[in-house]
């Protein structure tokens, strides 16, 4: 029974990702990088000093905005469209548990998230060191892990392409800007108002909710090479507790649905 449940998993994960290169997202990854090179060459041409440094992170903030852009919008989309195509019905119906269908597609996302690393990754190598370069697509992908299952989870509640879309936006928004959060509350630290407490509670309750996306695929390991065992090990810790915890939330999701 495991065997036949495991072999269900990697065929639904085996289709997630065929239909991803169907729709051309490697194209769209490519085209991407291409567009990032450019423009970080362009601006390293105006640029009077630190040149190189300024289109190592250029280079590397394009390249994780478009990564996680296009993994959230794939997965969004594709789940809407197959609710829509009653594809969701079909495969909920079949006589195996909701948990392997939920398995199979994240582990379809997953692998999905291995084609920007290994792209942009391999852009990183003419930026910066082997080891800090690995380290900064490796951080890639776990990022854009965490967006697959926080964008699994959404579209799995919400249902519908713009909600979604805007969750997991404001999610990975949020996430990123958490620590420039932290900062401006301990510069407010000196006042004593009712707002600037709330405004504190409110930036500690997020602390705790988000993951640290801002100690994520850092723009300045590329240009400093001051990624650290630490950082790895950070990133991974928080990854595994993150797409845990989202995937037990859709796990929750999809067996309240009724067929």
């Amino acid at each position: 029974m495991r065997r036949m449940h495991l072999s269900m998993a990697v065929t639904i994960a085996r289709y997630t990702l065929l239909e991803a290169l169907r729709n051309r997202l490697l194209w769209l990854l490519i085209a991407a990088a291409l567009g990032a090179v450019g423009l970080a060459g362009f601006l390293q041409e105006l640029a009077l000093t630190e040149s190189q440094q300024l289109q190592a992170a250029l280079l590397g903030a394009v390249l994780r905005m478009a990564s996680v852009f296009l993994v959230a919008t794939f997965v969004i989309t594709s789940m809407v469209r197959e609710a829509s195509d009653k594809g969701l019905e079909m495969l909920l119906a079949l006589p195996m548990p909701r948990a392997v269908y939920l398995a199979g597609k994240l582990a379809g996302f997953g692998i999905l998230a291995v084609l920007p690393a290994l792209l942009f990754g391999g852009l990183a190598l003419a930026l910066a060191p082997p080891d800090q370069a690995a380290l900064w697509a490796f951080s890639l992908l776990c990022e854009c892990w965490i967006v697959a299952a926080f964008s699994l989870l959404c579209v799995l509640t919400l249902q519908q392409v713009l909600p979604a879309l805007a969750a997991a936006t404001a999610f990975y928004l949020m996430a990123r800007a958490i620590g420039a959060l932290q900062l401006m509350k301990q510069a407010g630290a000196t006042a004593d108002t009712l707002g600037q407490h709330v405004l504190g509670g409110g930036i500690d309750l997020l602390r705790l909710l988000l993951p640290h996306l801002d100690r994520f695929t850092r723009s300045d390991w590329l240009v400093y090479h001051g990624g650290s065992g630490a950082d790895l090990l950070a990133i991974v810790v928080q990854t595994a507790l993150y797409v845990a915890l989202m995937a037990g939330a859709g796990l929750f999701d999809l067996y309240r649905k009724q067929i």
